[in-house]
């Protein structure tokens, strides 16, 4: 299994459309960067955002989200507040073959302010829209961009095929079109969020 170059992106965007849109060039003019690069693609977030709204008492339960906490942002520009977190997703909708799974880094402009990205490995055979988990672990606000650069996406290629893929199992999280809060699968097959 290997990190796969430029050349294998494009060849993917073209022939599977595994990211659209798809930038082929690195767009980096006034701009936090985009688009592809040697060995990675710098995904893009969209304008709309679900901001953390931070009350005393509040407790955040991953098998119980309740949406009151956030507050839906549309906008060119997001402030996150200090200590805080933002939701958002990318402009890019992804579709991975079967015998490829990524990683994703958040981009060093962004770090160096103190955001910290999580995104999980996006699985073989895994599509939508990502939902990005964005943090501010600075002690003050700070802005981050919408249809600007957040991260780098990295594809690794195994020689074989995975024996269950993302699509077999019914992933919880498959084909998202928005930004999608976290699910539990219930004991009775339902999905939960």
């Amino acid at each position: 299994m290997s990190v796969r170059p430029d050349w294998w992106i494009e060849e993917m965007c073209e022939k599977y459309r595994m990211i659209e849109p798809f930038e082929r060039g690195q767009i980096s003019k006034g701009v936090i960067s985009y688009g592809i690069s040697a060995y990675g693609y710098d995904m893009r977030i969209a304008n709309e955002f679900k901001v953390f709204k931070a009350k005393a008492g509040i407790v955040i339960d991953p098998k119980n989200i309740d949406d009151s906490q956030f507050e839906t942002v549309i906008a060119d520009v997001c402030t996150i507040p200090a200590n805080s977190f933002v939701l958002a997703r990318s402009v890019e909708y992804f579709r991975i073959p079967r015998n490829v799974v990524t990683l994703t880094s958040g981009k060093s402009t962004y770090a160096r302010c103190g955001v910290i990205v999580n995104v999980t490995p996006f699985e073989p055979e895994w599509e939508g829209y990502v939902t990005i988990s964005i943090s501010n672990t600075a002690p003050v606000p700070v802005k981050i961009y919408a249809n600007e650069g957040l991260c780098q996406v990295l594809f690794f290629e195994s020689d074989d095929d995975c024996k269950v893929s993302y699509a077999d199992k019914k992933g919880k999280y498959q084909a998202q079109k928005k930004i999608t809060a976290a699910k539990i699968v219930s004991v009775h097959g339902c999905k939960c969020n």
